[in-house]
């Protein structure tokens, strides 16, 4: 009873009070948070002597943040509260009726009081184990900045869920991926600030004009691979199962429930990534701390050498090929990581599946309650959930073990900005078209209609 009395005082963003959001409030809203992001993520952290964590721009990118800035524990808190509230749902220690507005606001705050908890340990743990080095007598200034940018994020990310499009986890993972990738493309600057072709389309121009062949691949090589996963998300994400039904009341008029192939769609490659991210992080604070290596991982210069974090890395193999300097090691290596995010991946499917009602049971109370029935069977949730279940349980193995596979074979060929990350950025934007396309079609103006087919 104080538990729940706690959550029900927790802070929070108000919710609209219109059932539908028109589109321009929800632009605007997203576009607020949106350039708020980009500035918290260029304000550094006053007190600090070095960021040994800005190393990790991999990591950077799959957390959403900016190592150094005053954002810099990004969305982890709020992806490692989710996947321990999914434990704890998943092993049914916790048992939370998501079926009811009771049991969803119970979750919602939970969730938030674990995403506080972590902010304050991670802030505690970078700071005290010198990922990020306070200068002497700056320590708890360094832990309250930290603090208060972990709280931000989470406000953000409400504010968007309740505002604006999508979730706020999702965007500021997009948006940092967005404007990494355009650095990559086309970056021009090198640390000097002198003129360098350091982005890979300038790259692959300079290497031709110069006549280097190895140069054009490393530079090409990236490029293609990027695009072919671009492909085949897109190809996935059009793959789905229609069940037809037919509502009780117009005789006649049928539709069609679509399951998509991407069941659980982005979220299980986030939290594999947020994992292995975490992982890594606090086994280079392990390190700093102790001054050696444990069984988590080693690090030189950022990158994983030894330990568990090296064995589910990715390392781009064909530019190691192309540069002469493959090793049977990283064969190994890469079987390591695509088994790693392919079970997890499935794993995870089936915590997000079963947690967030996306599951035969939730998915028949759903159509039951729009009024549908499956033509031929009896109007009967349990007779409609039996039916689901035959598409459901595969949907969520094979398309939790496709999108694992794709986002860790793309790391392994060499994609830009990383094959995780693009992936989820592809998805992310995907997903955010088809909410845009069809709740929002009479909000737009006839030329964002057409662009969005709607």
């Amino acid at each position: 009873m104080a538990l729940r009395n706690l959550l029900h005082n927790l802070p929070e963003v108000r919710a609209p009070v219109e059932k539908k959001l028109s589109f321009n409030v929800k632009l605007k809203w997203t576009i607020i948070i949106l350039v708020a992001f980009f500035i918290l993520s260029n304000i550094p952290l006053f007190g600090i002597e070095e960021s040994a964590l800005s190393r990790f721009e991999y990591l950077a990118i799959l957390l959403g943040t900016s190592f150094g800035s005053i954002i810099s524990l990004g969305i982890g808190p709020i992806v490692m509260a989710s996947i321990i509230l999914q434990l704890l749902v998943g092993a049914q220690i916790l048992n939370i009726d998501m079926s009811t507005e009771e049991g969803k606001k119970f979750h919602s705050g939970l969730q938030k009081l674990l995403a506080f908890a972590f902010v304050l340990f991670e802030a505690t743990v970078y700071v005290i184990m010198r990922g990020i080095q306070a200068q002497p007598g700056y320590i708890g200034l360094v832990i309250f900045q930290l603090c208060l940018g972990g709280i931000l994020i989470i406000f953000m990310d409400e504010v968007v869920q309740k505002w604006g499009f999508g979730s706020g986890v999702s965007l500021f993972i997009a948006a940092g991926i967005g404007w990494r990738l355009f650095a990559q493309l086309f970056q021009f600057l090198g640390t000097q600030g002198t003129f360098e072709a350091s982005g890979k389309v300038l790259a692959l121009v300079a290497s031709v004009v110069v006549g280097d062949s190895r140069g054009a691949l490393i530079a090409l090589f990236p490029i293609l691979v990027t695009i072919l996963l671009f492909l085949a998300v897109v190809f996935a994400q059009s793959l789905k199962v229609e069940i037809p039904l037919a509502y009780d009341r117009i005789r006649g008029y049928s539709v069609k429930w679509p399951l998509q192939f991407f069941y659980a769609g982005v979220i299980p490659v986030i939290l594999v990534s947020a994992l292995v991210a975490n992982l890594q992080l606090f086994a280079s604070l392990l390190q700093n701390w102790l001054g050696n290596p444990t069984f988590l991982g080693g690090f030189i210069e950022g990158q994983p050498v030894s330990g568990i974090s090296f064995w589910i890395h990715s390392t781009p193999i064909l530019e190691l090929m192309i540069k002469g300097s493959f090793r049977w090691i990283y064969a190994i290596q890469a079987i390591g990581h695509v088994l790693f995010y392919t079970i997890f991946s499935v794993l995870f499917s089936f915590f997000w599946v079963s947690t967030s009602g996306m599951d035969a049971k939730g998915q028949a109370k759903r159509i039951i309650k729009s009024g549908m029935s499956m033509p031929g069977f009896r109007k009967d949730e349990r007779v409609l959930e039996s039916i689901l279940k035959r598409y459901v349980g595969p949907l969520t193995i094979m398309g939790g073990a496709a999108i694992g596979i794709l986002a860790s074979v793309a790391n392994l060929l060499g994609a830009l900005v990383g094959g995780t990350a693009i992936l989820l950025a592809i998805m992310i934007l995907y997903q955010l078209y088809q909410n845009i396309a069809q709740q929002h079609a009479v909000d737009m103006n006839p030329a964002l209609k057409g662009f969005f087919g709607a």
